[in-house]
């Protein structure tokens, strides 16, 4: 009958006298009479020999040392056991103790003697838990895997299966009902000499008996509760995993996460085997479990290395060649990366460095390589999961311009960073793909009127929206025109005018990016609230650095077009988002009615409308009994106007709107293809402000006759943007209109906007969207309007 189930413990689980009892308690509660165990040396007791061999080479004083180790397992008798046992294993330590100062007493000695050193660790750990299992009233027994694993020498010891598994199987078949201790580490050829089985040897040693036993679970008790989704000590909220399949675990191994090594696994393939890992500090606690055979993805891991080697060659072999050369060594690159001109990248874990450097060189006349020379500038960030490569965009849009492009192999995305970027990449991947919750940084451009009620704004919906969208959206940036205040914690939106008057410094492009690289977010979103010119030349910039942006701001919109066009590729190529509502009548939902119709098949034949509540003002309060320059005093005094009234007459705001819809219905035209009708006469354009008011009467004349001429024929007069398209072609104008008294612009309430939509579903009855098209309230539910979408758009990828 199989046995079910093999334990092994390593040097840390062993440290003290204390670790010994809280294994054999785990083993008498968490196993069966006939449990496998294997064992690494306790505590540091390998690294000691290691130290004696080189205290002897070296010709130093060495007998001391030995003392020192031969001691701490003399302690650990004397505390775990008592008469008849421990008076044996005294003997035994005695005699070892004498067979050790022989062997380092050699002048020279052999590759098996200097082995034979190593091994006395775990042979100490399997002879003194034995005992300790016997005295706590169980039957138990020490075995030495020399007299189980066989294996041909070589750098790395070449396990013969069939005949160890015929020893394994003849071990428990004599021993029923026992727990067999077994030693880690080692193995023997075929003479009896004593071979190591390198790093991570015990662990090998326990995937590969439980393969040959048939076990049908390993678990490897060590100092830490299982695989996590990320490093514990690097992510806050790194949480454990309950599962993984071993192909993942491999996969995570390989990339250097210290829990697991790749070699420890190979056992393990092609087996019913499953592997749990497993604290022995906290036995009670959930655990890992990697199961051989997985229909299911695990939760993705995020990984990282803080140095990795990088060899950048120019080779004419294929890369094929190059990784079949080191596959034949035993090594496997992190990730390559092959581009244009033959030339490869290859990254590697530090400790394999002076063996890939040694083997590319001796290769390099196959490889036709020039140039060997290994980098160590960078650091590794890679997320492994089964379904990579549903995390590939989002993690892609982490990266800055410094990393690589991401390296996929089906069960992992790897790529490069500067030293100084792995933290805070990792961070980000972990919290964008593997962690619970986003964290998205909000950047506010303007802390003027509509700034101020878009903070109070947010600050009164900022709860709801993160239990809403299950995400962490922050405040994290406030930019006036002079000052900035970055906050890497988040601003306090309760007492943000505070903080912005002490600690907001003065800024530049170059600094302030710098500042938003170094935030700790998932996304950032900036949103300008400004009509900065200056701020919209850096858009490419901001997009470049992955950011999103909501623009009140209409002048990128409205932009020249090979500007505008290289925006959108922008956003294309980044999978980034930008929205711009609020550019044109604020609040009121004119692009959203838009893009609906067009995203239902719908054809859009004509847009047009007031645009400009100031415009709307003064022509639904203009009746040719009051002068229009003394509507514009007036108005300028209420604040309706812009300072220079000039702003609004000239009718470039509406111009640029219209420009805008037209562009989001399809036509990429420039502004001067808008016919525009100033009101203001082109002998005022250029005064100065005091002066275009001394002589703002000018403009009575000309509006007068306007108004009586469409007085006469039973209309209005109204200042109108129209877009409209004939058999494919288009015609837009801003400019004054006469209009019907029954017609949708004729009748407004005083600063309204309202915006007209004929399309193929709308003919007869065109789509009316009218109310207020400015103020800072409306324009800044707007904005916050964007900035949802853009949270709900990023969490929905």
């Amino acid at each position: 009958m199989a046995r079910s189930h093999l334990h092994k413990f390593g040097g840390s689980s062993l440290a003290d006298a204390d670790c010994y009892r809280r294994v054999a308690h785990i083993l008498l509660t968490h196993g069966n009479s006939d449990d496998l165990v294997v064992v690494s040396a306790a505590g540091k007791s390998t690294n000691f020999l290691y130290k004696l061999l080189s205290l002897r080479e070296n010709g130093d004083l060495w007998q001391e040392e030995l003392q020192v180790l031969v001691s701490y397992q003399q302690n650990l008798i004397e505390q775990l056991l008592c008469n008849e046992q421990a008076r044996d294993l005294r003997e035994r330590l005695s005699t070892d103790k004498s067979q050790l100062v022989s062997l380092l007493s050699l002048e020279e000695r052999n590759e098996f003697q200097l082995n034979h050193v190593l091994s006395f660790g775990e042979r100490w750990s399997a002879r003194l838990m034995a005992a300790l299992l016997r005295e706590s009233g169980v039957a138990a027994a020490n075995i030495d895997a020399c007299s189980l694993l066989v294996a041909d020498e070589g750098p790395v010891p070449n396990i013969r299966l069939d005949e160890s598994r015929e020893k394994v199987q003849k071990l428990l078949d004599a021993n029923p009902n026992t727990r067999l201790v077994i030693t880690g580490f080692i193995c023997a050829n075929r003479q009896g000499d004593t071979l190591l089985l390198g790093r991570n040897g015990s662990d090998y040693s326990a995937t590969l008996i439980a393969s040959l036993a048939d076990i049908e679970r390993v678990t490897i008790w060590t100092d830490v509760e299982g695989v996590f989704n990320a490093d514990p000590n690097k992510i806050n909220d790194a949480k454990l995993l309950e599962s993984m399949s071993l192909a993942e675990a491999d996969r995570l191994a390989k990339l250097g996460s210290p829990v697991l090594h790749s070699r420890t696994l190979q056992p393990l393939f092609d087996t019913n085997v499953s592997l749990a890992v497993r604290s022995s500090y906290a036995s009670h606690t959930d655990f890992t479990l990697i199961a051989p055979q997985s229909s299911s993805a695990s939760a993705p891991v995020v990984t990282s290395l803080n140095e990795v080697v990088v060899f950048r060659l120019k080779q004419q072999a294929p890369i094929q060649t190059t990784l079949e050369l080191l596959e034949q060594a035993g090594i496997a690159p992190l990730a390559y990366w092959c581009s244009a001109h033959h030339k490869v990248e290859l990254a590697f874990t530090a400790e394999n460095q002076k063996q890939v450097q040694a083997l590319l060189e001796l290769h390099s006349q196959a490889l036709v390589n020039s140039d060997i020379h290994a980098h160590t500038d960078l650091g590794l960030v890679a997320l492994v999961s089964a379904d990579a490569e549903h995390y590939r965009r989002s993690f892609a849009r982490l990266l800055s311009r410094d990393a690589k492009p991401l390296y996929q192999d089906g069960l992992s995305l790897v790529t490069l960073v500067p030293k100084s970027q792995v933290n805070l990449l990792t961070q980000k991947v972990h919290r964008r793909c593997a962690g619970p919750r986003l964290r998205i940084g909000v950047l506010l451009l303007g802390v003027g009127n509509i700034g101020e009620a878009w903070i109070d704004l947010f600050q009164r919906s900022s709860t709801m929206l993160n239990r809403e969208l299950e995400a962490n959206v922050q405040l994290v940036g406030l930019v006036s025109s002079k000052e900035a205040l970055i906050c890497q914690q988040g601003i306090d939106v309760n007492n943000w005018q505070d903080d912005f008057d002490t600690t907001a410094t003065i800024w530049d492009y170059p600094s302030l990016f710098e500042q938003l690289e170094q935030l700790d977010c998932d996304e950032l979103v900036a949103l300008d609230i400004s009509a900065s010119a200056s701020l919209t030349l850096q858009y490419p910039e901001f997009f470049a650095r992955g950011i999103h942006m909501v623009s009140a701001n209409k002048l990128a919109g409205s932009g020249p077009l090979p500007f505008y066009r290289e925006l959108k590729q922008q956003l294309s190529n980044r999978r980034l988002f930008w929205r711009y509502n609020a550019s044109c009548g604020a609040g009121l939902p004119v692009q959203h009615a838009l893009n609906d119709l067009r995203n239902s098949g719908d054809n859009i034949e004509a847009v047009g409308g007031i645009f400009s509540g100031t415009l709307c003002w003064l022509f639904e309060h203009y009746d040719g009994q009051k002068s229009f320059s003394d509507l514009v005093v007036e108005a300028r005094g209420l604040g309706i106007t812009e300072p220079d009234p000039r702003d609004d007459l000239s009718g470039r705001d509406m111009q640029r709107k219209l420009l805008i819809l037209a562009r989001e219905i399809g036509f990429e035209i420039e502004l001067d293809a808008i016919e525009l009708n100033s009101l203001v006469p082109a002998e005022l354009a250029d005064l100065s402000l005091d002066d275009f008011l001394a002589r703002i009467g000018e403009l009575d004349e000309f509006m007068l006759q306007q108004f009586n001429a469409a007085l006469e024929r039973n209309k209005v007069l109204r200042y109108v943007a129209s877009l409209d398209k004939v058999d494919g072609k288009m015609h837009a104008e801003v400019g004054i209109q006469w209009v019907d008294s029954n017609h949708p612009y004729a009748s407004l309430t005083p600063g309204d906007n309202v915006f007209v939509i004929r399309s193929t579903f709308y003919q007869g009855n065109p789509l009316i969207i009218r109310g207020p098209g400015a103020g800072r309230e409306v324009t800044a539910a707007a904005v916050q309007s964007d900035l949802v979408q853009i949270c709900k758009d990023l969490l929905q990828e």
